[in-house]
């Protein structure tokens, strides 16, 4: 059976929004009455507007997430509970800030090269830097050392695009954050999903609790191949997606000239 809707949910870079409600609720009893992390602010903005969504009729017959959001994702899929998602996502903010503090770097979009070409500067870079994001079949993010990645830059063609995120995310600059995280996702609680939850790690189908663990524990270091998340809904059979965020993920497919899929954000569903 063709799985018609897919809810995807957005990472780092998108601004976080109001929340209330259970939301709130489980967010100041995880933090307490202090200033809500940032990443903790996009995965309870993601998850408020699913709901929102929910209630004006969008049943996500599938759903992902771009790094961050695979927590909102995963959510959604009712494989994780609400509060054990705003625990998992408040630690990973304060181990990402923190070992992005002592290993700083960036992270930057390089637009209208392709991948290949992206990887091939990357592999004779000397210092930190990888291809951390394959976003579209023309838009592949590096992250890594400032000055490696100005190297890598200057080595394609394209658009470069640096990226207002804190540090260099799916590197091995946030190694030890990884190692950390993996403990908190050893230990908390998961379902399998209620519906099928695909991997922003590889495109694969996540249909078990064990899965979906794997896919936390992994997916702080893993590249994003949201090229391969995309190319799934396809073969499965999805003919709209819908963006619990601003539309960044949305306004990506127009580089997948192959794939023929509806794209809205859930300001244009919301109206």
């Amino acid at each position: 059976m063709a799985l018609r809707l897919a809810v995807v949910f957005p990472g780092q870079g998108t601004v976080g929004g109001e929340i209330s409600g259970e939301i709130q609720e489980a967010v100041r009893r995880v933090i307490g009455n202090g200033e809500v992390p940032y990443q903790l602010s996009v995965f309870a903005s993601s998850v408020e507007t699913f709901h929102k969504l929910k209630e004006s009729g969008v049943e996500p017959d599938v759903v992902a997430g771009h790094s961050l959001g695979e927590y909102a994702a995963a959510y959604a899929a009712g494989a994780l509970g609400l509060e054990d998602g705003v625990r998992l996502v408040a630690e990973r903010d304060r181990l990402m800030t923190e070992v992005s503090h002592r290993n700083p770097g960036g992270m930057t979009a390089i637009i209208g090269a392709g991948a290949r070409e992206v990887v091939d500067a990357v592999d004779v870079a000397e210092g930190v830097v990888v291809a951390a994001n394959y976003n579209t079949p023309r838009q592949t993010v590096i992250s890594g050392q400032e000055e490696v990645m100005e190297d890598v830059a200057g080595r394609v063609g394209g658009k470069k695009r640096k990226l207002d995120v804190a540090g260099a995310f799916h590197s091995p600059l946030i190694q030890e954050a990884a190692v950390s995280m993996e403990a908190f996702v050893a230990e908390v609680p998961l379902r399998d999903p209620e519906i099928p939850m695909i991997s922003g790690m590889d495109g694969a189908v996540l249909a078990r609790a064990d899965d979906v663990r794997l896919a936390l524990r992994d997916q702080m270091l893993s590249p994003v191949r949201w090229v391969a998340v995309v190319e799934r809904l396809a073969a499965l059979g999805v003919e709209e997606i819908v963006e619990a965020g601003g539309g960044t993920l949305v306004r990506m497919l127009r580089d997948f000239k192959d794939v023929k899929m509806r794209g809205r954000a859930a300001k244009e569903v919301l109206g």
